[in-house]
């Protein structure tokens, strides 16, 4: 998905962990994409070999290779505005479309957290040295995707940690 504050979704959320650390490294990370995973290069030039007539080059990119305005923005963040004419590199640049990341978003932004307490640092889902400190979910340091997969964790992590206290006071 594309924001006016950048990029997000299921594939950008699998890479965050090392965008992340990139970025904290060197000040960005480049993410490439595939403006058109589903169709091979070969067939992209091929299709960018039609006569283009009268059409502005978006509205032939639109037509001939089904690019929508926000993947034609996209290429041209990638590319700059002067996009290769020559349809061999068009469809290069389509295939590979190299997007520089600068940072995150704020917590206050956040869908889901990194971090957290390391499991080293546990004995089950107690602190270790601090038995009465029972962690679950997002309190724990896992990258974790979003939606079903994270909620099935914290709910999972929520109900171990619960029997681990219930365990405690009996």
């Amino acid at each position: 998905m594309v924001a006016g504050y950048g990029l997000e979704g299921g594939a950008v959320y699998a890479l965050a962990a090392s965008l992340r650390d990139v970025i904290e490294a060197h000040g960005r990370a480049v993410l490439t994409i595939d403006l058109r995973p589903d169709i091979p290069a070969e067939t992209l030039e091929r299709r960018l070999h039609a006569p283009r007539g009268g059409q502005s080059l978006a509205n032939f990119l639109r037509k001939a290779v089904k690019l929508s305005p926000v993947e034609i923005n996209l290429l041209r963040e990638a590319h700059g505005l002067d996009l290769p004419a020559e349809p061999a590199a068009l469809a290069v640049a389509i295939k590979a479309a190299p997007i520089a990341l600068t940072g995150v978003q704020p917590m206050d932004r956040a869908i889901s957290a990194a971090g957290g307490v390391r499991f080293e640092g546990l004995d089950g889902l107690a602190l270790r040295g601090r038995p009465e400190v029972i962690l679950a979910g997002e309190m724990l340091d896992w990258e974790a995707p979003t939606g079903g997969y994270l909620l099935q964790a914290c709910f999972a992590t929520g109900v171990a940690a619960g029997k681990s206290a219930l365990a405690r006071v009996s």
